[in-house]
């Protein structure tokens, strides 16, 4: 096993990544397992939007940033559209332990919403190093297990690392989508105000949403846009009669080899109608 450094009596959770290596430290958020690509953030600010951002569906998020949780979370800043909690990340691993919110827009500590939403957290791990290791070999297949009497089978998780199957081939897109056409007309939060609405729109804007993100469809908003959000596997029909002025494509999770199959059809069919079209991420 690679030492975390934590220094509890009995860790409480495993990293397993499919090479074999076992970090072991603190467990936070949610008890149980999950299976994922291990991947890394460097941002110093906005945990709880990369949490929450459908684009890293499949995946377990590793922060180089060492203070993560200490400005809590909100309803207000979460970017899913999809509320449901296998829309999101598999899993969070954190350098330090989860530190009580200073933050006047805190409603709750990070923990605690982990636990709420099902995400499978560990604390007590050198992030730095672990970054290197995925930027040095790619980003590697693991499970998270959090158990807080620490009782593991590492032989087996070993195996279930190995054996899981990697984002190649998963179409994550019809996961995170919205299952409804709907309409979107918030506009940027201002610390005075919180978030607007758009009174006067320019445009009609149609997104096609393949794991789209609250923040991007606020942009949208404050350039003036009506935005007609449809689901992921929307065809060129479904998106030409709503006579949109522009369409934009979303980013997404997964394999997008495996989402363009229904896709890349439908899109072909927007530009060859002439209609302006613009994406993003995907």
């Amino acid at each position: 096993m690679v030492d975390s450094g934590w220094n509890e009596p009995r860790p409480t959770a495993l990293l397993v990544l499919a090479d074999g290596t076992a970090i072991e430290a603190h467990g936070i958020g949610a008890e149980g397992e999950a299976t994922g690509e291990v991947c890394f953030n460097t941002a110093m600010t906005g945990y709880q939007e990369i949490l929450t951002d459908p684009s890293y569906a499949g995946q377990i998020i590793t922060f180089t940033f060492p203070h993560i949780g200490n400005v809590g979370v909100n309803d207000e800043d979460i970017e899913t559209v999809n509320m449901a909690a296998a829309s999101g990340v598999r899993g969070c691993v954190l350098k330090t332990d989860i530190t009580d919110p200073s933050n006047y827009r805190a409603t709750r500590n990070l923990d605690q919403w982990l636990k709420a939403r099902g995400i499978i957290g560990i604390a007590g791990v050198d992030t730095r190093a672990l970054t290197t290791l995925i930027r040095t070999k790619g980003a590697a297949d693991a499970i998270i297990v959090h158990d807080r009497g620490g009782d593991f089978d590492l032989a087996r998780l070993k195996a279930e690392a190995r054996g899981w199957p990697g984002l190649v081939g998963m179409d994550l897109a019809k996961e995170v989508t919205t299952a409804q056409t709907y309409s979107w007309d918030e506009t940027s939060w201002q610390w005075d105000k919180g978030y607007g609405r758009l009174e006067s729109p320019r445009h009609h804007v149609v997104a096609v949403d393949y794991g789209i993100k609250r923040n991007i469809l606020r942009l949208l908003a404050d350039h003036g846009c009506r935005v007609t959000v449809l689901p992921a596997t929307a065809t060129g029909d479904e998106i030409l009669a709503h006579k949109p002025d522009g369409v934009f494509l979303s980013n997404g999770p997964g394999d997008p080899a495996a989402t363009g199959e229904y896709a890349v059809p439908a899109i072909r069919q927007v530009i060859d109608s002439g209609t302006p079209t613009f994406g993003i991420c995907l």
